[in-house]
């Protein structure tokens, strides 16, 4: 009996280190378990140090600065990914490629945020808070996140795990500094010490790309016939981030700053629990585009492979959530109290976002980025839509409605494009024979 327990264990190890997928998801799920440590040490001792005004002033702002990161590089790192891992020779032209976007765009960036921001944010958030946020955030993460599709696109995502873990490593310790030399910390004070620490984290990422995989080289030839496409990337995730972070900045201005940052405290757990789905998608990503050169219908059947585990991992999700709301205020403290009832009306949510992330990737895999960043524009105007008219009226509940809404519909129309094409090449398919 124990000789066939033993031999039964020896085969399911022996599979699991040869199933790539499971070893790259292991790895993101490791990283992104130990950053979810790193980042609720340094979330609970901002959010108690800053309180719900300062922390909303904070997150006001960086949420306004996430709607337009997605443009910076233009898609750089997704091409990348597409590319290199297609034809790992490519790799010292798009990763300069890539450097030389994020210098140009991020500079034409940061000083459009700063023309703007004040009449989208509150006069309590200064200019100078906004242009260090935007720093960190545009520049700084960013060459993080390239960094890690560098690797990403070679299939080494220990390291792109290892990335993903510096800057929560940074933060921590610039929180805790900024306990320790600041007897009365405020959101600027937050602001500068995150600002540093993103800048350590980037620069480390850098190197380790340097080290690893290379040094970078300029084809500027490669840029432009690419634009387009680098655009739908970038338009994409810029309407992904629109519909998950623009109803709290839109809570700063419409709303108050106290409902800000009760909505971000419970929305951030909701980010935590996401974590294994989001290391699946990291592990499956450049896998979609391999599968993409065969057509729809086989990225699809890749996506339904997946999806079943995730959604039913997003359903268990969402119960969790409900049975861990009241421990909330004991976590972040009694100014948070009302984060109780925001967690159980976002419980359905994890369990939306696992339904359209893997079509999504299904569609950018096969050649119809273009598509899919359509359709994402199109949530986004809704959710904005929505944000608009129910917040003033209802608060932090406006919002949430307003979010539900759009992930339950966005899941519904991706499946359905997806679906619809892979029957139109299976048509087109049987008729040529």
């Amino acid at each position: 009996m124990r000789a066939k327990i033993s031999e039964k264990v020896s085969l399911l190890t022996g599979r699991l280190r040869n199933n790539q997928l499971m070893k790259n998801t292991l790895w993101m799920l490791m990283s992104q378990g130990i950053r979810i440590v790193l980042q609720a040490a340094y979330f609970v001792i901002i959010a108690r140090a800053l309180g719900p005004d300062q922390y909303g002033a904070f997150i006001g702002a960086a949420s306004l600065i996430s709607i337009f990161a997605p443009f910076i590089s233009l898609g750089s790192g997704s091409l990348i990914v597409k590319n290199v891992s297609r034809e790992p020779s490519l790799f010292s032209e798009y990763w300069g490629n890539a450097l030389f976007m994020i210098a140009v765009t991020g500079v034409i960036l940061i000083g459009l945020i700063c023309l703007i921001s004040p009449s989208l944010l509150p006069n309590t958030i200064s200019p100078l808070l906004v242009f260090c946020v935007a720093l960190a955030d545009l520049i700084c993460l960013r060459l993080l996140q390239t960094c890690g599709r560098a690797f990403q696109a070679v299939h080494q995502l220990k390291k792109t795990a290892q990335i993903k873990l510096l800057p929560g490593i940074t933060r921590i310790v610039a929180a805790i500094a900024m306990i320790l030399l600041f007897p009365e910390p405020n959101a600027m004070i937050w602001t500068s010490m995150y600002l540093l620490g993103t800048v350590v984290a980037a620069s480390a990422a850098v190197i380790l790309v340097q080290t690893h995989l290379g040094s970078p080289k300029l084809a500027l030839a490669r840029i432009k016939p690419e634009l387009l496409e680098g655009f739908y990337f970038s338009a994409g995730i810029s309407s992904q981030t629109i519909y998950n972070n623009v109803d709290k900045a839109m809570l700063a201005r419409l709303a108050t700053l106290d409902a800000a940052g009760l909505y971000a405290a419970a929305y951030r757990i909701v980010d935590v629990v996401f974590v294994p789905v989001q290391s699946l998608l990291a592990a499956s990503y450049a896998k979609f585009f391999q599968q993409g050169t065969s057509g729809m219908r086989s990225s699809l059947a890749y996506a339904k492979r997946l999806t079943p585990l995730a959604g039913g991992y997003g359903l268990a999700a969402g119960i969790g959530l409900i049975c861990v709301a009241p421990l909330v205020p004991y976590l972040f403290g009694e100014d948070y109290t009302d984060s109780v009832q925001v967690l159980y009306w976002l419980a359905p949510l994890p369990f939306l976002k696992s339904m359209h992330y893997f079509a999504a990737n299904s569609l950018t895999g096969a050649g119809h980025q273009g598509l899919r960043s359509g359709v994402q524009v199109l949530i986004a105007i809704f959710n904005f839509a929505g944000n608009l008219y129910l917040i003033p009226r209802y608060s932090w509940k406006g919002a949430i409605w307003a979010t539900l809404a759009s992930d339950g519909l966005l899941a519904l129309l991706l499946w359905a494009i997806a679906l619809f094409y892979s029957y139109r090449e299976g048509k087109a398919a049987t008729a040529g024979e």
